[in-house]
Parts: structure tokens; C-alpha cells; sequence
């Protein structure tokens, strides 16, 4: 099920800006998934804590962007994610 949420990362200059001073990851999702349904599904998939979901739609789907909890680093969930 969490798999099936989470499409693939969005990366942009100010979304690697975000990733290494906010601690935050932009991932593109499902346009029917909900704020609770994408955190479960990225903590579940990373392993990971989530402190804060915010999404938006855009003309290429529905957009989240992923704070983490401090003692993770969205640096390090990138590199898994191929980011890197």
C-alpha cells in the first residue's frame, strides 16, 4: 500500500535548498492521497519521522512537500531515494 503513494522525488535548485537547510524532501504522490496517508506511507517506507506534510497541486500531480523530525536527515533519505 505505502509504496503505491509515494511516485518519485521532485528535485529542483530550491528543493535541494530545502533538503540542506530545512531538512525537508519534495516528493510527487498520488492525487488521491491524503496528508496522513503520505506521512504513514514515507515514514513506513524510509523509516523514517515525519514532523510536518504540506501539499499542492501542480500541472505535472499532486506535490508533498516532507519535513523531518530533527534527529533525521532528509540529506541522507535523498541519497536512498537517488537523488544522489
Amino acid at each position: 500500500m505505502s509504496f503505491g503513494i509515494i511516485l518519485y522525488p521532485h528535485v529542483t535548485e530550491k528543493t535541494m535548498f530545502q533538503m540542506e537547510r530545512e531538512n525537508k524532501l519534495e516528493v510527487v504522490v498520488r492525487q488521491d492521497a491524503d496528508k496522513a496517508t503520505i506521512k504513514r506511507a514515507f515514514e513506513k517506507r524510509f523509516e523514517v519521522k515525519v514532523l510536518k506534510v504540506n501539499t499542492s497541486i501542480k500541472k505535472d500531480g499532486k506535490h508533498a512537500i516532507i519535513k523531518l523530525r530533527p534527529e533525521h536527515s532528509a540529506e541522507e533519505v535523498g541519497m536512498r531515494m537517488g537523488i544522489f
